[in-house]
């Protein structure tokens, strides 16, 4: 593509105004008209005049000029930028004709296309490629069981991807957040690229296991031990729940296995929160004194009961 500098055709400097252009067309378009001027390049000069003064006295058509030379009517068709210029941005602030004439010779006639314009003369200058936004990063947030329900603020430490400082940030826990979601830190991922913003921070939650609670869904389960005469008889339990203990009802003749409902007493959700299970477990000690075994000997020798026995599934 041969660039023609239309500044230079028509004698007047970038920075000049619609008047000057106008002016400096006329006369030259006297000039160098076939009618009047019979010279052999009269008539080529003549077209180049036209096709100049045509360009620079539209507005649109000299900011494509400017930015992209020749490949303008390219640029203003499509609406987009030439082949070759699509990340580069180009600023000709304080440059005369032949300094923008002479970079454009070098990009597009003699001065080997890309690889040889930094240093062209005029004090025209390359910027650097477009601002880029840094890649976002995630990490993995670990949480107790209270501190995902009830939610809050909590200082962490975090190691920086590129630089491997580290720094500390204050994270906003909402309440009843589950496994699996993210935390969202504006501004705290990666660095950007040419001035660009840093990324984002995702903080992946885990909730580590609690002693006494498991989490399903937004109810919580555990076991309430009790011992072989308060499932006889009945009595009262102590559990641990997200906002502290409670006391509840052991119902007389209670099997391990049977479960209680604590409403409200789950793990927070939108618009609510989940239940809280109990499911009783009768456990017996590890050993036994005297008195007891004795007890337990009275017990066997009195009771007529006789626990049913599911049958063992046979092998097909």
């Amino acid at each position: 593509m041969d660039y023609k500098d239309y500044y230079k055709i028509l004698g007047v400097p970038k920075g000049a105004d619609k008047d000057e252009i106008q002016k400096a067309y006329r006369k030259l378009a006297r000039k160098f008209h076939p009618d009047i001027n019979k010279t052999p390049e009269a008539e080529q000069k003549f077209k180049e005049i036209g096709e100049a003064y045509e360009v620079l006295k539209d507005k649109e058509k000299r900011a494509k000029y400017d930015q992209f030379g020749s490949a303008w009517k390219h640029a203003q068709a499509t609406g987009g930028r030439p082949e070759g210029f699509e990340n580069i941005d180009f600023d000709f602030s304080g440059t005369g004709a032949s300094g923008f004439s002479s970079f454009f010779e070098s990009l597009f006639g003699g001065g080997g296309g890309f690889g040889g314009f930094q240093g062209f003369q005029g004090g025209g200058r390359r910027r650097a490629a477009r601002p880029r936004g840094g890649h976002d990063v995630e990490s993995t947030l670990k949480l107790s069981l209270r501190e995902a329900a009830h939610g809050g603020s909590r200082q962490i430490t975090i190691s920086d991807p590129q630089t491997g400082t580290r720094r500390s940030l204050d994270v906003n826990i909402p309440k009843g957040i589950l496994p699996g979601k993210k935390i969202r830190l504006s501004g705290q991922g990666a660095e950007g690229y040419g001035g660009g913003d840093r990324g984002h921070l995702y903080l992946k939650v885990e909730i580590e296991p609690d002693p006494d609670l498991r989490l399903e869904g937004h109810d919580l389960h555990t076991t309430i031990p009790i011992t072989p005469w308060e499932a006889a008889l009945g009595g009262q339990a102590t559990l641990k729940t997200l906002d502290g203990e409670v006391t509840v009802r052991i119902p007389e003749h209670t099997s391990s296995g049977r479960k209680i409902r604590l409403r409200g007493k789950g793990f927070p959700a939108r618009g609510g929160t989940g239940d809280l299970y109990g499911e009783f477990k009768v456990v017996l000690p590890k050993t036994l004194s005297p008195r007891e075994q004795e007890l337990f000997r009275e017990l066997a020798e009195a009771s007529e009961f006789q626990p049913r026995r599911e049958p063992v599934p046979q092998d097909a």
